[in-house]
C-alpha cells in the first residue's frame, strides 16, 4: 500500500465518520436474528452485516473468537469478511488480541498484518502485557505493509485494574507507559500515527496523558454497553477528535433487515456527530 495506515483512516473518517462497527456473530445474536450457531449461520449473519454497514462507515471490526469458535470453516469466513469489507470501502480491523513474543509474534503479524495474507485487514488489536517491546514485529510489519495496531491500553473490565494501574519504578501507570510507548513510534507520523490505543468508552476518570500519542484511539462501550457523546467528551477530552468509537449490539440487533442495520449505523453516527456540541 501506498499510503500510511493514518493517512488512510484520517480519509475515511473524514468521509464517513468516525464510526467503528462491530461485528460480533454471538450465539445470542445468531439466534435473535433467527439464524442458526453453525457455520451456514455464521455466514449469514456476518455477510449480511458486511452488505449493510462497508459502504455506511469508516470502520469495521470482525471479532476474531466468534469466526474461530467453528474452526478452519468459520475463520474462512472471517477471510471473506475482511476482503468483501475492504472491496465496500470499509477500513477493516480485525479483533485478535494476539500478543507473544519472538517468532510467534512475528507470526501473527505475517498472519494479520502482511500483504497477501487473507487474514490482513487494516488493522489488528494486539495485547502489549509481555512489555511493549514484544510487539516490535508487529510494529515493523504494520509500517512496512501501511497498516495500523491498536494496543490495548486501559480496558473497561474491572479485573484489568490489576495491571493496568500498577506503577513502574519511574511511578508511571503501566497503562500510561503503554500510551507513551505508542506515542514514541507515532513521532512526527502525519497526519497521524499507525498505533492505535484501546481505551473502554466506559473507564471514567482515568489521568492517561494522550497529548502526545498522535495515533488513534479505539473506544469499544459505546451504546449497549453504556457510553453516549456525553461519557466519550468525558473520558477523551482533547483527545477526542482521533477518537473511533465502536459499537456492535446497539447496531446488529437490528439486523437481519439489511435497511433496518444501516438505518442504525447512520443514526448511530448522527449521535457521534453531536459530540462536537457536546
Amino acid at each position: 500500500m501506498n499510503a500510511s495506515f493514518g493517512a488512510r483512516l484520517s480519509t475515511a473518517v473524514s468521509a464517513r465518520g468516525p464510526l467503528c462497527a462491530g461485528i460480533d456473530p454471538h450465539p445470542g445474536l445468531l439466534a435473535d436474528w433467527g439464524l442458526s450457531a453453525d457455520v451456514a449461520g455464521l455466514e449469514r449473519f456476518a455477510l449480511t452485516a458486511v452488505e449493510a454497514l462497508a459502504g455506511e462507515v469508516a470502520v469495521l471490526k470482525p471479532q476474531a473468537a466468534f469466526f474461530e469458535a467453528y474452526g478452519s470453516r468459520g475463520v474462512a469466513v472471517l477471510e471473506r469478511v475482511i476482503a468483501e469489507g475492504r472491496e465496500a470501502g470499509a477500513l477493516v480491523l480485525v479483533d485478535a488480541k494476539r500478543g507473544d513474543i519472538g517468532s510467534t509474534m512475528a507470526a501473527y503479524a505475517a498472519a494479520y498484518l502482511t500483504e497477501g495474507s487473507p487474514l490482513a485487514g487494516d488493522a489488528v488489536t494486539l495485547s502489549p502485557y509481555l512489555g511493549f517491546g514484544s510487539l516490535d514485529p508487529a510494529v515493523r510489519a504494520a509500517a512496512e505493509n501501511g497498516r495500523g495496531i491498536f494496543v490495548l491500553a486501559l480496558t473497561s473490565n474491572p479485573e484489568a485494574r490489576t495491571v493496568q494501574s500498577a506503577r513502574t519504578a519511574d511511578g508511571k501507570t503501566i497503562s500510561q507507559s503503554i500510551v507513551d510507548s505508542a506515542a514514541e513510534v507515532n513521532s512526527g507520523a502525519d497526519p497521524l500515527g499507525g498505533i492505535g490505543l484501546v481505551i473502554g468508552a466506559t473507564v471514567g476518570a482515568h489521568g492517561l496523558e494522550l497529548s502526545q500519542l498522535n495515533g488513534p484511539i479505539l473506544a469499544p462501550g459505546y451504546g449497549a454497553q453504556g457510553a453516549g457523546p456525553a461519557e466519550l467528551k468525558a473520558v477523551f477530552g482533547d483527545a477526542l477528535p482521533h477518537v473511533l468509537p465502536a459499537s456492535s449490539r446497539d447496531i446488529l440487533k437490528h439486523g437481519p433487515d439489511v435497511a433496518a442495520l444501516r438505518g442504525a449505523a447512520r443514526r448511530t453516527l448522527d449521535d457521534v456527530a453531536a459530540l462536537s456540541s457536546v
